[in-house]
Order: structure tokens, then C-alpha cells, then sequence
């Protein structure tokens, strides 16, 4: 652990990053039943305390659990739509907690998407759990499985080669709430969405994680992967000022070589890559003072044609 980040780890919590907009608070409402904003605010920063208390990320202290990241996605309505008019389209949420208590995932069947057709995977269980006491659901009222797993661990996430229309998958489409490893759905899933995860591990990692779920996407035209996490125009290390920690980025157009290169070339695969500036400022609300390396998030998708 680099030495910047007990202290990023030790910084208390703020009321003043709660900052929810109209679609969130609404969103928060439907999942809760709590109507008045200033009760739901206090249920939301109870939970927010206990995560807290259980794994100090700099995420849970500002609110991102919050943020409905996925619906502000440029392929956010490409999921939706594959939802309406794919008959059995299995979605996979991974990591689906995080932002710590399972929102996208929520998010997403709030919005049509059919959950019998949903699971949700993480390394962690503990926050999918503490999801339930956020949006006041249980096991059988929010029946979305959840596989826990590690994504390194060959038994859970296999590296292979994607599957093509000349190269169909012969293994039947697995039952979701049997699945206990994510290997029984090569071939088979038509969109995965991974928020706030790759810039978490080095480039050799990253490879071998987009390795694996480019496996498990279905060769069907429209499938699809997409996410958000850290990057930088040029690919390499992003180092706050003043800090020990270097973050490996991908850039947009190095993002698109490694997707092109796993499904034989642009002829198979439409990838979309974009830079915007992240949240809080280059210091990320203040939790690198004085840092003047900017701070950027890449929105992506990676489509089959």
C-alpha cells in the first residue's frame, strides 16, 4: 500500500458532499419508500456511515453510491433496449458493488430492464448485503443472484478466446440463480457493465479481466460491454502531486486497441472511447490537496458488429 493512502483512508466523514440530484433523489424514493428528502437523507448517510465502518474508500465518503453512474452512460439506453428486444438477455453487473451497494444493478431494473435476466458478481459480499438495508429490500423481494467471486481465479473467470457466428457456444444457457462461478456464461451474455473497476489494477491485470469477459459475451450483433473508470489521454501512470500513488490508465485510444485486438480486429467490434473531466476536481473534493495532475474518466463501450 503506497503511503498516501492511510491518510486518504483516515479522513472523516462529510455531510457536505451528500448532493443529490432530482433523478437521484427520485430514484433513492422508489427503492426505499422513504418520501421526504430529509428522512431519506438521514437513512442514506445511517448506511453510509456503517459501509464506513467497514471498508474506509474514499467512494463511500463521497456519496458515489449515489451518483446513478450507469444511466448517465452514453450506452446506457443501448442496455436498455437490448433488455426490450432481446428475449432472454442476460445482464451481468461486475463489480456490482462498485459504488457499494449494488445502484447500477437497481438502477437498471428500475428502468425496465427485466430482472429475471439480471446477476450481479463481486469479490465482496458484504456490500450487496448492506445493500438490502439501504433500499429496505431482501433476498426475495430484490431477486437479482449474486455470484462472489474472484475475477483472477481461473475456476470463477476463465481467460478464453470470445465466441463468434461461426463459432457458436454449444453449452445450454445456465440457470442465473444456480450459477455459482461466471464460467458457465461464456458465450451467453448480451451486456456487462463494469463501473470504477479496471483503473483499480495494473495493465497486466486489466488484460487478463477484459480477457475474460470478452469470453463470455455472446457472438449476437448488439452485445455488448461497457463501463467508466479512470484514465488519461496518453496511456500510462496517473500520480497525484505530492503523493506515492500511480494509478495505470488506459487512454481512449489504447483502450480500443486492446477491445480490437481481443475480437480479431475492427471488422468485429465497435468500440467507443471518451475522455471527460472527473468528479470533484483534479484534488477529487479535496482528497489530493494541491494535486495538479488532471483528473480524467473515460465512458466506453465495446459493441459486436
Amino acid at each position: 500500500m503506497s503511503n498516501d493512502l492511510p491518510k486518504i483512508y483516515k479522513m472523516p466523514l462529510e455531510e457536505r458532499f451528500y448532493d443529490l440530484d432530482a433523478e437521484q433523489v427520485e430514484f433513492f424514493q422508489n427503492e426505499t419508500g422513504i418520501q421526504g428528502e430529509e428522512e431519506l437523507k438521514h437513512h442514506i448517510v445511517a448506511v453510509q456511515t456503517k459501509a464506513y465502518s467497514i471498508y474506509r474508500y474514499p467512494c463511500i465518503r463521497l456519496f458515489q453510491f449515489a451518483k446513478l453512474r450507469i444511466a448517465r452512460l452514453p450506452a446506457y439506453p443501448d442496455l436498455l433496449r437490448l433488455g426490450r428486444e432481446r428475449k432472454g438477455a442476460i445482464f451481468l453487473d461486475i463489480p456490482c458493488c462498485c459504488q457499494y451497494v449494488g445502484n447500477d444493478t437497481r438502477k437498471a431494473v428500475q428502468d425496465g430492464y427485466p430482472i429475471d435476466n439480471v446477476v450481479a458478481s463481486d469479490l465482496h459480499k458484504d456490500f450487496w448485503d448492506l445493500g438490502h438495508e439501504m433500499f429496505k429490500s431482501t433476498p426475495e423481494s430484490f431477486s437479482v443472484p449474486f455470484i462472489q467471486g474472484d475475477v483472477f481465479d481461473p475456476k470463477f473467470l476463465e481467460a478464453s478466446p470470445p465466441f463468434t457466428l461461426g463459432n457458436l457456444p454449444t453449452t445450454p444457457v445456465p440457470t442465473l440463480n444456480t450459477l455459482t462461478t461466471l464460467n458457465p456464461l461464456r458465450g451467453h451474455l448480451s451486456a456487462c457493465f463494469c463501473g470504477a473497476f479496471f483503473h483499480l489494477f495494473g495493465e497486466d491485470a486489466q488484460y487478463q479481466i477484459a480477457q475474460g469477459l470478452a469470453g463470455l459475451l455472446s457472438p449476437q450483433p448488439g452485445s455488448m460491454i461497457f463501463g467508466v473508470h479512470g484514465s488519461r489521454p496518453e496511456k500510462g501512470f496517473w500520480h497525484p502531486t505530492g503523493t506515492e500513488r500511480y494509478m495505470f490508465c488506459h487512454s481512449p485510444d489504447s483502450w480500443r486497441d486492446l477491445w480490437e485486438g481481443l475480437f480479431g480486429g475492427k471488422e468485429n467490434v465497435q468500440v467507443k472511447a471518451a475522455l471527460r473531466d472527473g468528479d470533484g476536481g483534479n484534488d477529487l473534493h479535496g482528497t489530493y490537496p494541491g494535486n495538479k495532475e488532471p483528473h480524467h474518466i473515460m465512458e466506453w463501450s465495446v459493441t459486436r458488429i
